[in-house]
């Protein structure tokens, strides 16, 4: 099972970004998307600039894809996937079936990202024949829906088709807005923004009247209040998950790939709390932490 490192989700400072990705390159992730999945205003890095960042990472030996935007609202935004797709340098992680449509004009292969609402075997035959080969799920499906479509690709011949990547640390993407909810907050308009996101390198929490985590707010993204983790599942994923994704929200995240990658040579119980959340994972809500006994112990 591999470890993949995925976009960047938040807005930093081009300096910064580069400096992350350096940061990266000495970790055990076997791949990295890069590009802007939430905002088309954040172009701190233009496309130029990823695709020259691509490249660096590709001759430092790891594998690339560039993720597209989970929400386009505009010609525009449509284009400058069609210009991605014309260069053909990178595989792309389509967040929406518009990119999905341009990989397969183009006759490219891509990743099915998690904006996708990808929920059974009838989808994914379609994205196939379209050319995924990767399938990300939506973050909201549990350990025994996934289960259940990876056994029911199995007996329909499909499942050595594509590899799967499960969502396994960082803020959940939850929902994509046409508003920003950054912008509001700071009580701006959405077109006059003034990329103040980038003041919130790791989003904005909305807490409830009881202090509790409810939501992480990042622009137009509507995140977990809580960091999800399945570090302790790992072992339980070896024999049919062939990826998990980190998802990235400060320098210190880079540290759990190493940790996710040893969880499968020299597993060991993590004292995880409920500052953390796994609820999807277990059927339960999304921000439950469902704790093992180990955890309840050392918590």
């Amino acid at each position: 099972m591999h470890i993949h490192l995925g976009p960047m989700l938040f807005f930093w400072p081009k300096a910064e970004l580069e400096s992350f990705y350096q940061q990266a390159l000495s970790q055990p992730c076997r791949r990295i998307y890069l590009g802007e999945t939430v905002c088309p205003k954040r172009r701190e890095f233009k496309s130029a600039d990823w695709l020259a960042l691509g490249r660096e990472l590709q001759r430092a030996g790891k594998e690339v894809v560039y993720s597209t935007l989970a929400l386009i609202q505009s010609p525009a935004e449509l284009l400058a996937i069609r210009k991605l797709c014309d260069n053909g340098e990178l595989t792309i992680e389509a967040n929406d079936l518009g990119a999905v449509q341009l990989a397969h004009e183009h006759g490219l292969p891509f990743v099915a990202g998690p904006a996708l609402n990808v929920y059974n075997l009838d989808t994914l035959r379609l994205l196939l024949n379209k050319g995924m080969t990767t399938w990300v799920p939506p973050v909201e499906l549990s350990r025994d829906w996934l289960l259940g479509i990876h056994r029911a690709a199995e007996a329909d011949g499909i499942r050595e088709r594509f590899k799967l990547e499960v969502f396994g640390y960082g803020y959940l993407p939850l929902a994509y807005s046409a508003r920003c909810f950054t912008a509001r907050a700071e009580n701006r308009l959405k077109d006059d923004c003034e990329l103040v996101c980038i003041d919130y390198p790791g989003g904005r929490q909305a807490l409830t009247q009881e202090g509790q985590a409810a939501f992480n707010l990042n622009g137009i993204q509507t995140q977990s209040g809580y960091c999800y983790n399945l570090i302790n599942e790992v072992p339980t994923m070896t024999d049919w998950v062939d990826a998990v994704r980190i998802s990235a929200h400060s320098r210190e995240c880079l540290q759990w790939i190493g940790r996710f990658e040893q969880q499968q040579r020299r597993p060991e119980r993590y004292p995880l709390n409920s500052r953390y959340c796994n609820g999807y994972w277990n059927q339960l809500p999304g921000m439950e932490w469902l704790p093992s006994p180990a955890d309840m112990v050392q918590s």
